[in-house]
Order: structure tokens, then sequence, then C-alpha cells
């Protein structure tokens, strides 16, 4: 006979390593998250940004087939026809696909990255230390970094559904309307509708500009949840480190003229730069100039990102899984 001890049915599929656990960690932390009305409604108003250089080629076509037909009148005053097809057409080689397109795109689309990460981190991450669960992970034959890497790629896939995967729309938009956007490398360069590498390089700097966001505002924001916890709390830290230390390499360097170093307080600013070292942009045309090196952004970065995961491995030993 089998003696079945409270109800206990043991495991009947095949054992796997203990890495596999990543998985689980972060299925679990984005259905907790992907049930969330506002998380739904915040992605919604983040794609506006992505309608608007979708479509924003072909109106702004439009429109200047439009005012080079007539001439346009604003009660009895004639507007100047030739300086705003001129001024429609610079803004078309922005939207034309090129390097400026994503560049711009990832700047603008930071800011709703931001306010996501900021709202969704207690949710991701806060309520593990909130309620008590990081106890029940650990007890688990897991390792700690299991559950940190479990984490951070839950927050990962959230970013990318905010970057990459509409920035990699765009490029498929770009390519469908002229195929040599896929094949030709100088296709910008011959036909003078923008700057910069197209086909498989450009491809391959949008996914190092979305990796770059990926990795960084990964261990950011679970070293910054796990703080602070609470939704406020950390509202008001990420504005801290991404907004308030922003001003204040502005107000350094282009208010009181010291040295450009000073700008690398600019966590975002440093992304981008990284970023746009992706997209092929040469140094010296980075604006707002001047700008610190590339090499100085990376290393404040992955400084940033030492402290971080310094303070997870702390944070998480000092769990304790028996009382």
């Amino acid at each position: 006979m089998t003696v079945q001890l409270l109800h206990y049915r043991a495991w009947q599929g095949a054992f796997r390593r203990p890495s596999w656990g990543v998985w689980p960690i972060a299925r679990v932390a984005l259905g907790s998250l992907l049930r969330r009305r506002l998380f739904w409604l915040l992605y919604a108003a983040s794609l506006f940004l992505f309608l608007m250089f979708f479509f924003g080629g072909y109106l702004l076509d439009w429109a200047v087939t439009q005012v080079s037909q007539a001439p346009i009148k604003v009660g009895n005053v004639t507007l100047d026809t030739e300086r705003l097809v001129r001024s429609m057409r610079q803004t078309l080689q922005v939207l034309s696909g090129n390097q400026d397109t994503f560049a711009y795109f990832f700047n603008f689309q930071g800011t709703m990255v931001m306010i996501v990460l900021a709202l969704t981190g207690a949710v991701l991450v806060g309520n593990d230390f909130t309620f008590r669960s990081l106890p029940f992970y650990l007890s688990k034959p897991i390792n700690r970094w299991h559950y940190i890497l479990g984490k951070c790629l839950a927050v990962a896939v959230v970013v990318n559904l905010l970057t990459t995967l509409p920035a990699l729309g765009l490029y498929m938009q770009h390519g469908m309307d002229e195929w040599e956007y896929f094949t030709n490398v100088a296709y910008f360069e011959e036909s003078g509708m923008g700057r910069g590498p197209a086909s498989w390089v450009l491809l391959l700097g949008v996914l190092g500009f979305g990796t770059i966001l990926t990795v960084f505002l990964s261990v950011t924001l679970v070293a910054a949840a796990s703080w602070m916890r609470r939704t406020m709390p950390l509202v008001m830290v990420w504005c801290a480190v991404f907004l308030f230390l922003h001003m204040v390499a502005v107000i350094l360097v282009d208010g009181l003229r010291y040295n450009v170093h000073w700008r690398l307080l600019g966590l975002w600013n440093n992304l981008c730069l990284l970023g746009y070292a992706c997209l092929g942009f040469d140094h010296e045309t980075i604006w707002p100039a001047p700008q610190p090196s590339f090499l100085a952004a990376g290393i404040t970065l992955g400084g940033v990102m030492l402290l971080c995961l310094t303070y997870l491995n702390q944070r998480t030993r000092a769990v304790e899984i028996v009382r």
C-alpha cells in the first residue's frame, strides 16, 4: 500500500535547474501588473507618440501638396508658403525613418517610460517586500540572484513594450514604403532624405538603444522599488534621480558654464548618449552641446548599476526566511 501523507501528490514532470525559476518569477510579476487597468491606460497613452510618428509623414506629405498648390490667407495676411513648405520638408526628413527619427522617438518616449515605471514599480517589486512575499521565493531551491533576475526580466518586458517594440514598428513601416530601406546601408545618403545609415546597421542601432534602456532601467527600478516599496515614495525618488538631477546638470553646464562632465549627473542624458552612439551619431552633432564622451557616460551608468546591484545583494541577504 502507498501511504498518502496530507494528500501530497509527487511531482510527475521533469526536474530542471534552479535558473529556470527566473521565468516563473517574472511571469507572476507581469501577471499581477497586466491585470490592472491603470497599466493599460498608461500604455494606451504612450502609443499616441508612436501614432504621431507613424502617420506624421503621410499627413505632412498631404499638407505639402495642399500648401504648394494655393496660397494660405489668415484674415488679410497671406502666409509665406515657400517658408512653410521648406519647414515642412525639414520635418519630413526627421520623420523619414533615419537615425534622427529614432533618436527623437526614444527621447520623447522616455517621459512615458518614466511615468509607467514609477507607477508600476511597487506592483512589480515593492509588494514582495511590503507583504513579505520575498521569504516565500527565497525558501525555494533558487538563489537570490535568480529572484533579482526574474524581477529585472519583468521590468525589461514593460520597457520593451514601451520603446523597442514601437520602434521596430516604425522601422518596418518605412521599409514597407521603400524596399531599398532594408537593403541599402547608404540609402539616406543617396536619396538625400536624411543622414546616417539604413538597413541592418540602423536596425542594430535601434535594438542597441532599446537594450541600453532595458538593462539600466530594469536594474535601477528593482533597486529603487525594493528600497521605497510604496508607490508615492518611489515616484518621488524616481523624479529626483531622473528629473531633478537632470535640471541641476543643465543649470551647471548651460547656465553657469561649469565643466561638461557635470552633465553626467543627468542619467537620462547619459542613456541617450549611448543610444545615439548605437544609432551612428557623431559626437560633435549631438545637441545640446557640449556633451561628455560616450565612454564617460558608459562608465557613469555602469557605476550606478554596480551600486544598485550591491544594494540588492545586501537587501535580499538581510531577509529572514525562517523566524
